[in-house]
């Protein structure tokens, strides 16, 4: 990984996976954390936490010299689904589902650079539904008393100091720093 931002993980089945099409809340994530923290996607189309917790030390392996500083967990709407008679297929009775989503917490806390993780479930996303996983994920990392404080506005902007070679003002007489700018975006993040 180059440089010292964190990194965020967002690790699940297919919310995960499709959270970067369609106006999904990745890359409004990747958008708000731009300059400050990179974004990795790990998301896997179908798959449950049965599936998860089998493939951990893959995904997360503890001796990695980049370990993420976040981690947002998403699974539960595969292992909800209805039991097939046959036995086979994702269902994960919710006794089950819970103490693997526990596993994974607790896997996850082992890790040296460990913060939290934040667990939610659901269907897949439009892009308001998007908008709303995009604000609650804010509105955790904002009230958070984590040091260092994972909120966007908390954290430093790679690159950020003035330079001569910014845009220049429209007085023409100086130049104006662009690297907080967040005027493109439809929804004023907080």
């Amino acid at each position: 990984m180059l440089g010292g931002r964190p990194v965020f993980v967002l690790f699940g089945s297919s919310i995960v996976q499709y959270s970067f099409s369609n106006g999904g809340w990745g890359p409004a994530l990747a958008d708000i954390y731009a300059r400050k923290a990179d974004i990795l996607l790990r998301g896997y189309i179908g798959w449950n936490t049965r599936r998860a917790l089998q493939v951990m030390d893959k995904v997360f392996p503890k001796d990695s010299p980049v370990q993420p500083s976040l981690v947002i967990v998403y699974f539960g709407g595969n292992d909800s689904i209805a039991a097939h008679s046959s036995g086979l297929g994702p269902h994960v009775p919710i006794d089950e589902y819970i103490d693997n989503m526990r596993k994974i917490a607790e896997h996850l806390k082992k890790r040296e650079d460990w913060m939290t993780a934040c667990f939610t479930d659901g269907l897949h996303l439009s892009e308001e539904g998007s908008n709303i996983v995009v604000e609650e994920i804010l509105k955790v990392l904002k009230e958070a008393d984590w040091d260092p404080c994972l909120h966007w506005k908390a954290l430093p902007t790679e690159f950020a100091e003035d330079s001569a070679y910014d845009l220049v003002s429209s007085s023409g007489d100086a130049t104006v720093n662009p690297s907080e700018w967040t005027i493109h975006r439809k929804i004023p993040w907080d």
